[in-house]
């Protein structure tokens, strides 16, 4: 007979004093002290004891995710290939062979001649569990390839250079890198940065080609150990950037591009709560900034006089600026108006700009591949709820759309099955939170229908109404999705960013809850009825709401969830940890930020309660969210949850942040999800 006894994790008397508080922490233990390097036989015996009991749980699933695999891959063409794209003297574009797990990078002369494959991601991938292209970059005379790959989750990629003439890889070899990568003008070498022992970029440095990376010279050093390092370059190319910052605050230098060795140019100093990033054309620069308002604004300052900003587009209460790009004759604006995407042209020489028309009423678009600084026709990507993603060319001289390719579905996709709606749910404080809903159009509102309601809530990082084959197996089995747009991320602008932060944290678990008890009221769905998921933060979202309303969820999943908010934030020798404080709070100096945080963090605050069904995850080698976070807080549930509800506990342990790589190794980790949802929600078949 099987044995469905879930595994218990020790408890080892741990405690902390903070602020006077004392902290209890008996599953301390299940953090390696030698990470990252795991090899606590303990350690590993209690996450493949979870694993070999998350087996058992799965095994009568496995028909289900099997069928339900074969769906979400049945709506995928397999042999996929994206738009070609000129960049100089070259057309690229990626495809997958047929059944293929990665890409392979292709390109061709504009002027004829044969297809090139440049990079061959099965090829680099062979015998590996693990695979993702890092950095990408090809040298601007077209004949150098350099990229960076990890093979372990680890997030620490290797950077290798590769002759496209010759097909053969240079000798340069660069270890532990973490950035991108940025060819100086005359291609002899490149700018990158590389991870320290606390993963972190603070560095951006330059490699010249058969040269010993040991004497790679280090042009900039960020000795806040908040901030991150990032190099770039303008649309013109004519400039590096070398950027630096943390969550609030933010700095550019810039080099001229066929001079790495030049003196900085320091475009303006730190100054706390001010961001701004920066374009460039004909010697003006383009700033980017929040520094007047929360919507953001566009500046201009001479390159010789970087400093003096003069404002070119003023903040509005009601377009919140998410970005600029300078090109030869115009550029673009792009934002967002009361939460839907928007793209601006405009001319340097001034005029009512040219705003491009979508023809839905909810919808995700935004700029594509544009390499190139003279552009005659842009690339825009486009999709809503219920549209296949989209790639257009806008033909700046016409003003018209060009539809260049619409996601193909293999099996057959009738968008007139479906409806989408976007909600507006008054949250407790009186604030409206839109919520995006997909569902088929025959959904009862008579309360007996399943919901699945998605959200982030942090860092400012917006959830779009976007297009997703894989949910439509939920679609099609008679089950809505929704997408909270939670404060916390940016959805409505920097303002609701900023109102689901720090202090104001509790908004976004309110919020969220808040959505959830407006579905059941206008009839969409009943408690019980209801599938919630989150990943990394969203996870930690999961972990606030199934402490503070755990009879409302019918099965909840949470995917690496930051839900050990309170040791983390404590721990400065983590990855992270510094560079999060501005999003979090110090509670290592700051007893208000210890008692806020302690008072929501998910792990700290389980208590004796019926729990719903919990679907667990983490990666071993997981650097952002690391792996103990998620095995002490199912160890911990475990013991303190008065219900016999299911929860399980999968830890990859050949992966990181992102689970399993490859197209069909993560679809299959999907389809395995998916079938738990469906089997705690009742409903397993389509209809």
């Amino acid at each position: 007979m099987t044995d469905l006894t879930p595994p218990v994790a020790a408890t080892r008397a741990h405690s902390f004093e903070r602020h006077g508080v004392r902290v209890e922490d008996p599953w301390h233990w299940l953090r390696d002290p030698g990470y990252p390097n795991v090899t606590d036989k303990d350690v590993l015996a209690y996450l493949e004891a979870e694993n070999a009991y998350y087996e058992t749980v799965m095994a009568p699933l496995k028909p289900l995710a099997d069928t339900l695999f074969a769906e979400m891959r049945g709506r995928i063409k397999e042999d996929e290939a994206t738009v070609p794209q000129r960049d100089g003297d070259y057309l690229y574009w990626t495809d997958f062979e047929q059944g293929g797990e990665y890409r392979r990078w292709w390109r061709r002369p504009v002027a004829g001649g044969d297809d090139q494959l440049i990079l061959d991601e099965p090829a680099l991938a062979a015998g590996k569990d693990y695979f993702r292209l890092g950095g990408f970059s090809v040298s601007n005379n077209g004949r150098l390839l350099a990229y960076a790959y990890d093979d372990n989750g680890s997030e620490r990629f290797l950077l290798r250079v590769k002759d496209l003439d010759t097909g053969a890889h240079l000798p340069d070899e660069i270890p532990g890198t973490l950035s991108d990568i940025v060819w100086i003008a005359d291609d002899s070498g490149f700018l990158y940065g590389t991870a320290n022992d606390q993963w972190r970029t603070d560095n951006a440095r330059f490699h010249r080609l058969g040269e010993p990376v040991e004497q790679d010279a280090e042009l900039y050093h960020e000795d806040d150990e908040g901030y991150r390092v990032a190099v770039g370059e303008t649309q013109s190319r004519k400039w590096i950037t070398v950027s630096t910052g943390d969550h609030t605050t933010s700095e550019v230098r810039l080099l001229p591009a066929d001079n790495p060795f030049a003196d900085f140019i320091l475009v303006a100093p730190r100054k706390e709560g001010r961001e701004y990033d920066v374009e460039e054309h004909d010697g003006t620069l383009f700033i980017h900034t929040n520094d007047t308002h929360t919507n953001w604004r566009l500046c201009t300052a001479s390159i010789d006089a970087p400093g003096e900003w003069a404002e070119r587009i003023a903040p509005s209460a009601d377009f919140y600026m998410t970005g600029v790009t300078t090109f030869a004759d115009f550029f673009v604006v792009e934002g967002r108006e009361a939460g839907l995407d928007q793209i601006e042209l405009h001319r340097y020489g001034g005029g009512a700009p040219t705003r491009i028309a979508f023809p839905e009423a909810s919808y995700v678009a935004s700029l594509g591949d544009n390499p190139e600084y003279a552009m005659d026709r842009l690339r825009i990507g486009y999709e809503s709820m219920v549209t296949p993603g989209t790639v257009y060319d806008y033909h700046v001289a016409g003003g018209n759309l060009e539809v260049r390719k619409v996601q193909e579905i293999p099996s057959g996709y009738d968008g007139s099955r479906y409806a989408t709606e976007r909600l507006h749910i008054a949250a407790r404080d009186g604030t409206d939170i839109p919520c995006s809903i997909v569902y088929p159009k025959d959904f009862p509102r008579d309360g007996s229908g399943k919901v699945y309601l998605y959200a982030y809530g942090a860092y400012g990082y917006a959830i779009p109404p976007g297009f997703s084959t894989a949910r439509m197996s939920f679609l099609d089995r008679g089950v809505a999705f929704a997408i909270a747009h939670i404060r916390g991320g940016d959805d409505l602008g920097q303002q609701w960013y900023l109102d689901g932060k720090l202090e104001k944290r509790a908004n976004s678990f309110n919020d969220f809850v808040d959505v959830a008890r407006g579905l059941i009221e206008r009839g969409y769905t009943h408690r019980g009825g209801l599938a919630i998921a989150g990943r990394s933060a969203g996870g930690e979202l999961m972990g606030a709401v199934i402490n503070s309303d755990p009879d409302l969820w019918g099965v909840v999943v949470a995917d690496v969830p930051f839900v050990d908010v309170l040791n983390t934030m404590l721990d400065d020798s983590l990855p992270l940890t510094p560079g999060e404080w501005p999003e979090w709070g110090n509670p290592i100096t700051d007893k208000a930020a210890f008692d806020l945080i302690r008072g929501y963090s998910p792990y700290d605050n389980v208590r004796p309660q019926d729990y719903p069904p919990l679907y667990i995850s983490g990666g071993l080698n997981d650097p952002r969210v690391t792996y103990w976070e998620p095995a002490k807080w199912a160890a911990k549930l475990r013991a303190t949850k008065t219900d016999d509800n299911i929860l399980v506990l999968k830890t990859n342990m050949g992966a990181g942040h992102g689970g399993k790589s490859g197209r069909w190794e993560s679809l299959r980790e999907a389809a395995e999800e998916n079938a738990f949802i469906l089997w705690q929600l009742g409903v397993e078949k389509a209809a």
